[in-house]
């Protein structure tokens, strides 16, 4: 398996540590006036979701997780459970709710998601950032609501709701950033 060097160090590493894989959230560089150069590291550990700090002398090193990172598209539910397919290898996975997580509410047939996978199973699954969804359910807006800022829950085709602006209506479609979940604009009417 292959080691990285402190001096490989950089946020967005996957490395293993006592057995588990972990994402490298952050890494500083401390140079201290007298001693070696140390690696302050932020770790999050990619199956329990658990974060850690750990220090790194130069000169220690860090196996690589052995994790991959593949495309898959969403098929269907199969009770709580979510199926996707690998889109080269078309080899099918079950992903259970605690995997997941709130990506429901992004969830369109066929939408094409990134997995990641660790020893063969799916630790992490993650939508587009972005993604068009169609508003079923929302109150019409208020006359005289014309100040910034004025919200109102909208439901969306795959039953999640969202705060958007007063002037949007039933049918209009809007863009919904997945990654904090709030509306970024209306696409069409």
């Amino acid at each position: 398996m292959a080691t990285y060097n402190t001096s490989d160090f950089k946020k967005g590493l996957k490395v293993q540590i006592d057995g588990e894989p972990y994402l490298m959230t952050e890494m500083t560089f401390v140079k201290p006036g007298k001693g070696n150069a140390m690696y302050k590291c932020r770790l999050k550990n990619l199956v329990r979701g658990t974060s850690l700090d750990r220090t790194y002398k130069g000169g220690d090193s860090l196996e690589s997780a052995d994790v991959e990172t593949t495309a898959v598209s969403f098929l269907y539910r199969q009770g709580v459970d979510y199926v996707f397919m690998n889109q080269t290898t078309f080899e099918q996975y079950e992903v259970t709710p605690d995997v997941a997580g709130e990506i429901w509410k992004y969830l369109l047939d066929g939408m094409v998601c990134s997995m990641t996978l660790y020893n063969g199973n799916a630790i992490i699954v993650e939508p587009p950032t972005q993604i068009d969804l169609t508003v079923t359910e929302t109150q019409p807006g208020t006359k005289g609501d014309t100040a910034t800022n004025v919200t109102k829950p909208a439901k969306v085709e795959t039953g999640a709701e969202f705060q958007v602006p007063g002037f949007i209506k039933e049918g209009n479609v809007i863009k919904v950033d997945t990654r904090t979940g709030e509306y970024v604009e209306r696409v069409s009417n």
